[in-house]
């Protein structure tokens, strides 16, 4: 199921999180659910009334099973660019495994185990850089890769898992799912002075933020 809770923004409901299709320049699969949502992102198009073979662009905010897991079950339809940080992209690819010293980093080599790698272009992204209208942000700590996407143009923030969503306000990622909190705690200031007001707030976990999504990003910025 999908629905468009902003305009232009539709939120896929699956499994415990979130995905999202967003109408850029062309549009756009904001990471990709569990391996097990196949036949709700798939659902989430029609109701869209977009074609898989319409993405033009996917921005994955980290890698983590419940956010690359349809990647490959879409493809061949799916035949778009896939743009993560450097850390996260390269476990996508399979050029390296996570780090089973980190509490986080084991529980990506277990979930890794139900991941599929997609036979898709796999771009790392860099801080700053432009993606349709969204720019990107490093964003590290739930993930070393973590990205933020903000389109001021749209007024749209797409949040991954630095945050989470409730009743329009927002809150940190815990320590049990994240690498560093320090990091993630510091990439949310960062964020929060540097990014452009957005309406906007998409997040991974928790219910989105259809307006005032940047006030409620600096909101708690100042609370941590």
């Amino acid at each position: 199921m999908a629905t468009e809770f902003a305009d232009g923004v539709w939120r896929f409901e699956l499994r415990g999180v979130s995905a999202y299709l967003v109408d850029d320049d062309v549009p756009t699969l904001v990471d990709a659910g569990t391996p097990w949502d196949e036949a709700a992102i798939r659902e989430g198009f029609a109701d869209a009334g977009v074609r898989v073979a319409d993405v033009g662009r996917v921005l994955l905010t980290h890698y983590d099973l419940d956010h690359v897991g349809t990647l490959a079950a879409l493809t061949p339809e799916l035949d778009a660019t896939v743009y993560a940080g450097a850390f996260d992209a390269a476990l996508l690819r399979g050029d390296q495994s996570p780090p089973w010293r980190n509490h986080k980093g084991a529980l990506q080599r277990l979930t890794g185990l139900f991941t599929t790698r997609p036979d898709l272009e796999i771009e790392a992204v860099t801080d700053g850089e432009r993606l349709g209208s969204f720019t990107a942000y490093h964003t590290p700590g739930h993930t070393p890769g973590h990205f933020a996407y903000v389109s001021e143009r749209l007024g749209v923030a797409l949040l991954g898992d630095l945050v989470s969503g409730s009743n329009g306000a927002l809150d940190s990622s815990e320590w049990i799912v994240s690498y560093d909190t320090d990091r993630v705690l510091d990439s949310i200031r960062d964020l929060a002075e540097r990014a452009p007001p957005f309406e906007v707030a998409c997040v991974g976990h928790g219910d989105p933020i259809p307006a005032g999504g940047s006030a409620a990003l600096a909101a708690l910025a100042r609370r941590i």
